[in-house]
């Protein structure tokens, strides 16, 4: 008679040998200095891919400027700039964590993200929670020492942060929410300063949601393939062949808006140059699109933060000229 096995028990899936996440620059700080147990945590929060919590910041610090000009000062408030440089940090990680909760079964069907610490298995989904309760409460102590406008906005902003990542599953324009959530430190960042809000940091937000439609459209080049296999919607497929008009118009829009604002709040001339040297490298970014080269859409994306730093840098030189 032929010997019959039983079949072993089954074991829990062992996550990879390498647990970096896919797009993640290798020699990250984190990587290199975090504690082992620690390291999925930062990937949650993506302090491993810092250009997130750049883009988040920047626009609190454009209009903390522009705010600081137009009320005659050289130089925006050191301790404001400090607090939203925690607050986007904080913030920008807890959006993570809670996209990433939200898009589990998603992330794991896409080759970009399934790396990532949820479906990698090396968080659970619970795990998950807590440390988004940890950043939330980082993010609250940082508003709370603003003013009630200031504090308002800053809950205000929740239910957009809250919104988008369902967009995808409904709209072809997700990009559009995320411009929405991630711009709003121009409305902080004008209030903190001014206890109030105007036309010009109103400009400025509407500038910084062209902006990032522009810009996250270019990142979502990389995921076409997969999300149209999974059905998820992006502006990237809602665009096609016509993305690189998208993003120029996009663009293009966004510094029509902000020439309004610098104009509304009065700038001196050194504004005026960042805006035109940010322009041309928004052009820059639009003439190498390659819808088929999602290495180069990274590129393309992450060099966003060296705009934002440009024309950060007009902004401060109008300031010190006004002052």
């Amino acid at each position: 008679m032929q010997e019959t096995r039983s079949e072993p028990p089954a074991t829990p899936p062992r996550p990879p040998a390498d647990d970096r996440v896919a797009d993640a620059a290798r020699g990250n700080l984190s990587d290199r200095y975090l504690p082992a147990a620690l390291r999925p945590y930062a990937r949650l929060a993506r302090w491993d891919r810092p250009i997130g919590w750049w883009l988040l910041l920047l626009p609190c610090w454009w209009a903390a400027t522009l705010a600081a000009d137009s009320l005659g000062r050289a130089y925006p408030d050191p301790w404001h700039a400090v607090l939203f440089l925690v607050g986007a940090i904080a913030m920008r990680g807890a959006g993570c964590t809670f996209n990433d909760i939200v898009d589990r079964d998603l992330d794991a069907k896409v080759a970009r993200t399934r790396s990532r610490p949820i479906p990698s298995g090396r968080v659970t989904a619970r795990q998950a929670a807590a440390f988004l309760a940890l950043q939330a409460i980082v993010g609250l102590a940082v508003l709370l020492q603003f003013n009630g406008l200031t504090i308002a906005l800053g809950v205000g902003s929740l239910a957009v942060v809250a919104l988008y990542p369902f967009l995808k599953r409904v709209t072809d324009l997700p990009q559009l929410g995320l411009g929405l959530a991630f711009s709003w430190g121009a409305l902080v960042g004008w209030t903190a300063a001014t206890g109030s809000l105007g036309l010009a940091p109103v400009l400025l937000y509407l500038g910084g949601v062209a902006w990032t439609v522009g810009y996250d459209t270019i990142y979502a080049l990389q995921d076409k393939e997969d999300d149209a296999l999974i059905g998820v919607r992006s502006s990237a497929l809602l665009f096609g062949a016509r993305t690189k008009a998208a993003v120029a118009a996009c663009y293009a829009i966004a510094v029509v808006l902000w020439a309004g604002a610098l104009a509304s709040a009065g700038v001196a001339w050194p504004a005026w140059v960042g805006l035109a040297a940010g322009a041309a490298q928004l052009g820059w970014q639009v003439a190498r699109i390659d819808l088929a080269d999602g290495a180069l859409a990274l590129r393309l994306f992450k060099s966003n933060r060296g705009f934002g730093l440009v024309l950060l840098a007009g902004l401060l030189g109008s300031a010190v000229v006004s002052a």
